[in-house]
């Protein structure tokens, strides 16, 4: 076989390869991906707690309206991201970090949405 040969087996691997790793995006490991269900009641938990522990430590008395959209990323736990609706008509991302078989929930972040 001749080296051109050898260089166009190698160039159409080349091609063939990067055409394979451009049809299998899919989301980036250890990254958020979408919940699809918003309104099971276990979403509605982690977002009450939101709330709640929000309201607690900032001595505010905001009441959730609606979970607008949900997140969710598996680490030793998982972390919920939640864009929240409340009752002063803003938007909030909260995370929240849960580890239900430890009995462990702690609010991570709870900010203004853009």
């Amino acid at each position: 076989m001749s080296t051109r040969h050898i260089l166009l087996i190698f160039s159409l691997l080349a091609v063939i390869s990067a055409a394979s790793a451009a049809t299998r995006r899919g989301p980036v490991l250890g990254g958020y991906r979408p919940i699809k269900d918003i309104k099971d009641p276990y979403v509605q938990e982690i977002a009450k707690f939101a709330v709640d522990e929000h309201n607690k430590e900032e001595g505010s008395h905001l009441k959730l309206v609606k979970i607008v959209k949900g997140e969710s990323q598996v680490v030793s736990g998982t972390n919920y991201r939640l864009t929240l609706s409340a009752d002063d008509s803003q938007k909030y991302v909260a995370v929240v970090y849960d580890k239900p078989w430890q009995h462990q929930r702690s609010l991570t972040s709870f900010e203004k949405s853009e």
